[in-house]
């Protein structure tokens, strides 16, 4: 095998090393699309469940302000007084979880990490094997 190759010409070496190249940019452009597919699909079912679960909260939360605001006004305090105490103790802890969230997000890349990593690898090996 080793003689075969001393004896292949510089255009036949070229020609394989464009092949090689042409098929490592392709595998790198696939594995690429499939990464940032997964990680899109699995931060959009999340959202989902989120939102899923934000709107059970919501429903549960409107029941507990109201019997809040209830109990607030059986303790002798008007009903305005009771609903903007409850309001704005709800308004407040909203905003808490609305900032949480968007640092979140902020935080969650969903750039393909390892194939840019491995495309660096190929192109540094493809620098190599240029004479």
């Amino acid at each position: 095998m080793e003689q075969r190759r001393e004896e292949r010409s510089l255009g036949q070496l070229f020609s394989d090393l464009t092949r090689d190249l042409s098929v490592l940019v392709r595998k790198e452009f696939e594995l690429a699309r499939t990464e940032v597919t997964h990680r899109a699909s699995s931060v959009g079912r999340d959202a989902a469940i989120a939102g899923v679960g934000g709107a059970l909260i919501y429903a549960g939360f409107l029941a507990l302000m109201a019997a809040a605001i209830l109990g607030l006004v059986k303790a002798g305090l008007d009903g305005w007084i009771a609903a903007l105490l409850v309001g704005l103790v709800v308004v407040g802890v909203g905003g808490a979880l609305i900032q949480k969230g968007r640092t979140g997000i902020a935080q969650t890349s969903i750039a393909p990490k390892r194939t840019v990593e491995t495309i660096r690898d190929d192109a540094e090996w493809a620098r190599e094997q240029l004479p």
